[in-house]
C-alpha cells in the first residue's frame, strides 16, 4: 500500500496517531500490513523496549494515561458502558463501585492493569441498536434511561435510589427494543413507585 510506513516510521505512525490504545486491527490499517503475526511481532518488541504498554493479548497503549472506558470497551466487542457505571455517575444509584461495567456478547469478569472490569451479556439484537447510546472519544455509553433499562433487563429485583433524575418519556421510547414482556412490567411498576413518590402539588 502507498501509505505503508518505511523502516523506522512504524512507531512514529502509531505515536503520533491520535489513538491512545491500539488492537491488532487498528495497526493492520495504520501501518498497510495485513500479516497479523508481523503486527504482533513488532508491537511486542515495542512493548519489551517499554516504547508501548501490552495491557492485554492483542491490546497495547501509548502510556499509562489511556482512558479505561475505551480500553474496557475494546476488548470484546460490540460493547458500550453502561449499568451500575452510568448509573452511578448519573446520580440515579448512589452507591460507588469500583468496577466498570460493559453491555457486550458475553458474560466475564476480568481485571486489566489493577482495574475490574465485569462484561454483561446482552441479546445481539439489543446490543446493536444504538438508541439511548452516546459516542465519545474512542468509546459508546449508555444514557441514564438506557443503563436503567439494561440493569431492568438483566436482573429480576433491584433497587434504585434516585428515580426522579430520570427522563422518563426517553425511558419508555428505549423501552421497545428489548421486546420482553417481563422489563415492560416492571418498567410501569418502577414508574408508578416514582409518581407514588412525587410531592402532591395540590393546593
Amino acid at each position: 500500500m502507498d501509505n505503508k510506513p518505511t523502516k523506522g516510521e512504524y512507531l512514529e505512525t502509531l505515536l503520533r496517531s491520535g489513538k491512545t490504545i491500539f488492537s491488532i486491527r487498528d495497526v493492520s490499517l495504520m501501518w498497510g500490513e495485513e500479516n497479523e503475526s508481523i503486527i504482533s511481532i513488532r508491537l511486542n518488541k515495542y512493548a519489551k523496549s517499554g516504547k508501548l504498554i501490552k495491557v492485554r493479548r492483542g491490546l497495547y497503549v501509548k502510556d499509562k494515561n489511556y482512558d479505561r472506558f475505551e480500553l474496557s470497551t475494546r476488548i470484546y466487542t460490540p460493547s458500550y458502558i453502561s449499568f451500575e457505571t452510568v448509573l452511578t455517575r448519573e446520580g440515579v444509584n448512589f452507591q460507588y463501585y469500583g468496577n466498570i461495567f460493559v453491555a457486550s456478547y458475553i458474560n466475564r469478569e476480568i481485571n486489566v492493569s489493577e482495574q475490574n472490569i465485569t462484561f454483561v451479556r446482552m441479546k445481539d439484537y439489543v446490543l446493536s441498536n444504538t438508541i439511548g447510546i452516546e459516542h465519545k472519544d474512542g468509546y459508546a455509553i449508555a444514557t441514564k434511561e438506557r443503563a436503567f433499562l439494561d440493569r431492568v433487563y438483566v436482573s429480576k429485583d433491584y433497587h434504585f435510589d434516585n428515580l426522579a433524575i430520570l427522563n422518563w418519556d426517553k425511558v419508555f421510547e428505549i423501552l421497545p427494543i428489548y421486546h420482553n414482556k417481563r422489563l415492560d412490567k416492571k418498567v410501569k411498576e418502577y414508574f408508578k413507585s416514582y409518581q407514588n413518590n412525587q410531592p402532591d402539588k395540590t393546593i
